[in-house]
């Protein structure tokens, strides 16, 4: 690896699974210190120990309650915090009408306000420093609505305005915010929620995944690991007069006019008209 964030530290938010972890793991392999979050610390423990000694350190917690704890945990590896992911999400299933309110309330919570704290929590770091970095993870969701994904798109859409304003207000500062929207990614929650699709059709896992990425312009799903390297490089000094953007990596998804499933190879409508 290059180290092109060697002497950095980092906050990872939801650190334990998915794109978190593979965040994680480049941003350690690339030289900088990372405290990962969560709320199951065993999930933790496990990424932790799977990497170099001493370049991951590990916070049990919630980022709605936590957020100061969390930044405080980071200053103490370095006392710098350079870098801040915030990647924790959840996303329940539900339209406005059948969603239960608490379900709501909770997405919104972690999604969009989790977000909100720990820029709060960081900022004042940063500010002192004269410089920093804010990734935020919204969603392919955030961009194209996602049918029963009402409180999901909604908190992702909402990430990526906060994104933008704070870009605006602290840039003068010398931080950057920018957020990345991914597409369909291989990770163990889009497996889960891949199951029933599978189910339905009677095919397994990987065939779900096809089938959810045949209208895509590059045809298939995201590993963790290209996630992470958008993030790397919005992290780095590569990405040096980039904030406020809103990053697609989704194989081209929100390129893609709805109609085209509708359409043969040929540009004509496909079956029996």
């Amino acid at each position: 690896m290059s180290e092109l964030l060697k002497g950095k530290t980092a906050i990872v938010t939801g650190g334990g699974t998915g794109i978190g972890t593979a965040v994680a793991t480049r941003f350690a392999a690339e030289g900088a210190k990372v405290l990962i979050t969560g709320r199951r610390e065993s999930l933790l423990a496990e990424v932790q120990n799977r990497l170099p000694e001493g370049s991951v350190h590990i916070f049990a917690g919630d980022v709605v309650h936590d957020a100061e704890a969390m930044a405080a945990a980071a200053l103490t590896i370095s006392g710098r915090i350079d870098i801040l992911v915030n990647n924790a999400a959840v996303d329940p299933e539900g339209t406005v009408l059948d969603m239960p309110e608490e379900e709501w309330r909770k997405a919104i919570e972690i999604n969009l306000t989790g977000p909100f704290l720990m820029m709060k929590a960081v900022l004042p770091h940063m500010i002192e420093a004269g410089k920093g970095v804010i990734i935020n993870m919204s969603s392919l969701a955030g961009l194209r609505c996602i049918p029963s994904m009402a409180a999901y798109s909604s908190s992702k859409a909402g990430l990526i305005g906060l994104t933008r304003a704070t870009a605006f207000d602290f840039g003068k500062y010398g931080v950057r915010v920018n957020a990345i929207c991914p597409g369909p990614v291989k990770t163990e929650a889009m497996d889960r929620a891949m199951r029933p699709l599978a189910a339905e059709l009677g095919i397994d896992i990987d065939g779900a995944y096809d089938q959810l990425a045949a209208f895509l312009p590059l045809g298939r799903s995201a590993d963790a690991s290209e996630i992470a390297g958008t993030a790397l490089f919005l992290a780095s000094d590569d990405a040096s007069f980039i904030t406020g953007a809103v990053i697609s990596a989704d194989g081209g998804a929100t390129i893609v006019d709805p109609c085209g499933p509708a359409l043969g190879p040929d540009g004509n409508v496909s079956g029996d008209h």
